[in-house]
């Protein structure tokens, strides 16, 4: 490696990103400078944008990516978007390899007819709603309209979405839910909430304490049948059986099954072996049932189990559907993308080629838009553990000749002056502290960790706040 700093730009500011950079600066010997490029004001991605609100001890995460971001070889950048205000080209002429951490931000689609009916919506589109990400806080939620939603999905996010529909309003009143979703989920006409999955309870995605936490809600029953659980059950999977994850959430299904209803106002009903095979409109042309077909687990190459479609048919009458069947990476102008997969194509971290089927010297990824969206936030760490170590022996690598990347202009107040003559309105790691400070503030008088600004234009303004300098700090502290 050289004696000069290696300087490394980071594309996002999840938790993919934050590991990256976290592993970079502490194995680096004090060669590597980090700069961390953001879409949004503020960072954190999904931990911010995607944890639910009623989840309070897995954003306490954030803790190990403040110290990243205090690190002296650490920079942010936000309020910067890759391919509008800097390009591929741009950041290779200044940095010596560039980190992918943009993560899955779109949904994957149904791909029924009906799914465009109002009151279809996209998981992802819900979860940033109510966790008042910019892009969605503006959308239109009608939970006055509709006494039954289906959410289809056998994942985590399928569990958020109905709990986040049947949480009591004291539930919901003490967490960093967005005050527009607050709002609309306390005068919400929802009852009933049916998350169906097109495979058994052996094969859900669920982890255990997300599933065992629904049996804790205030104010729902959980609602699964026996004989239909006992069919499901019926196709013996020695994966799934060999799985410790599977076999608890299996045990937990069957406390549910043998529980008798408290007779609480709402409910969830889980069921298996279902896929949506339309979503059909009322007779104003609003969404007003969805349309099932009953599948079979039958083997498939390799031993592992498929859901097969069946002849029988089911309509739940609903007003309501959140499509929860996973994320998807969406591409970046001038990276090879893997449209099929929704990833970045990558050998262990490394960016490969589509056309060459090689690395592409400098280029490397991590996280969701790296592997697909699997995992827990804590995933990411060994991750991105990964494609440092690719990216430390390209370095040394590169000392011995190989090939590598070589930035024509290394100068950190270079690409600076770039990016802040490409966006005046950036936001520094100093701006997001501002209006963390101000989020914190909002919340404390009602007992919330925070109030979370929505609109860009107003993060903006309270980041470009004056804070007290340093001197006027140490006064402080002197009394």
């Amino acid at each position: 490696m050289t004696d000069h700093p290696i300087r490394i730009a980071v594309i996002g500011s999840g938790p993919a990103g934050f590991y990256a950079a976290g592993h970079l600066l502490k194995e680096s010997d004090g060669r590597f400078e980090v700069d961390m490029l953001e879409r949004l004001p503020t960072p954190w991605g999904l931990v911010r944008s995607g944890v639910a609100p009623d989840h309070p001890k897995i954003k306490s995460v954030t803790r190990i990516y403040e110290k990243t971001a205090a690190h002296p070889r650490f920079r942010y950048f936000g309020n910067v978007s890759f391919g509008e205000h800097v390009g591929r080209e741009d950041l290779l002429a200044h940095y010596h390899a560039i980190v992918y951490a943009t993560g899955s931000p779109s949904d994957r689609p149904l791909g029924i007819p009906g799914e465009e009916l109002h009151g279809s919506h996209a998981a992802t589109d819900f979860v940033g709603w109510y966790n008042g990400h910019p892009d969605q806080c503006d959308l239109e939620i009608d939970l006055l309209s509709a006494e039954r939603a289906v959410v289809i999905g056998n994942g985590n996010v399928a569990l958020d979405v109905a709990r986040m529909l049947v949480l009591a309003p004291s539930e919901l009143a003490p967490t960093d839910t967005a005050d527009h979703a607050l709002e609309v989920l306390a005068d919400s006409r929802v009852r009933e909430v049916v998350v169906v999955g097109r495979r058994g309870p052996a094969q859900a995605a669920f982890t255990n304490p997300e599933l065992l936490e629904l049996g804790e809600l205030s104010e729902a029953d959980v609602i699964v049948d026996p004989a239909e659980l006992d069919r499901a059950l019926a196709v013996h999977d020695p994966a799934a059986e060999a799985n410790a994850t599977s076999r608890k959430n299996v045990e937990i299904l069957k406390g549910y099954a043998s529980r008798t209803p408290k007779g609480h106002a709402k409910r969830i009903v889980l069921r298996f072996l279902l896929s949506p095979t339309a979503l059909l409109p009322d007779e104003e042309g609003r969404l007003g049932a969805v349309e099932l077909v009953r599948n079979e687990l039958v083997p498939a190459a390799g031993g592992a189990l498929r859901a097969q479609a069946s002849d029988e048919r089911e309509t739940i009458p609903a007003g309501l559907a959140f499509r929860a069947i996973g994320y998807r990476g969406i591409p970046l102008p001038g990276v090879p993308f893997d449209e099929r997969g929704g990833v970045i194509p990558n050998a262990g971290g490394r960016v490969i080629d589509l056309e060459t089927g090689e690395p592409v010297p400098g280029e490397y990824v991590v996280g969701w838009i790296k592997r697909g969206p699997s995992g827990v936030i804590g995933t990411n760490k060994k991750d991105a553990q990964e494609t440092v170590d690719a990216m430390l022996a390209d370095l040394l690598a590169a000392a011995d000749g190989a090939a590598k990347h070589a930035p024509e202009a290394p100068d950190p107040t270079a690409v600076e002056s770039l990016l802040r003559e490409r966006q005046p309105e950036l936001v520094t790691y100093a701006g997001w502290t501002e209006i963390d400070k101000h989020e914190r503030a909002l919340g404390e008088p009602a007992g919330r960790p925070r109030v979370k600004l929505t609109r860009i234009e107003e993060m903006l303004r309270v980041a470009a706040s004056q804070s007290p300098s340093e001197e006027s700090l140490e006064e402080v502290e002197a009394g």
